[in-house]
């Protein structure tokens, strides 16, 4: 999992039911708008995410509708298990690396 996928993932977990857009994914994840959209297509593409398009007239509302995504239901708990794995991968490595001032 790349660090942007895993920011990415991090700022859904935050409130991991409720509909995000994409920039305000991005400024969660504090990624640029362009780099979170192929994540977002490539988790929803896993099964994790499922997305819509908000329902609004965009000359009365001044802007395109946005699209949304959340968790489906087995996404937030792969998507936990698969930060986790991540971390205990990284703790198991950062074990074997001499410490500042053995050796």
């Amino acid at each position: 999992m790349t660090l942007a996928t895993r920011a990415v993932v991090t700022a859904l977990l935050a409130r991991p039911t409720d509909e995000h857009y994409g920039l305000e994914i991005a400024d969660a994840a504090g990624l640029p708008g362009g780099t979170i959209y192929p994540i977002l297509i490539r988790l929803e593409r896993l099964g994790w995410l499922e997305s819509r398009w908000e329902d609004i007239d965009p000359q009365k509302e001044g802007r395109p509708p946005r699209r949304y995504y959340r968790f489906s239901e087995a996404g937030a708990q792969s998507a936990t298990a698969a930060l986790n794995k991540v971390d205990t991968n990284r703790q198991r490595r950062s074990s074997f690396r001499p410490q500042e001032g053995s050796a």
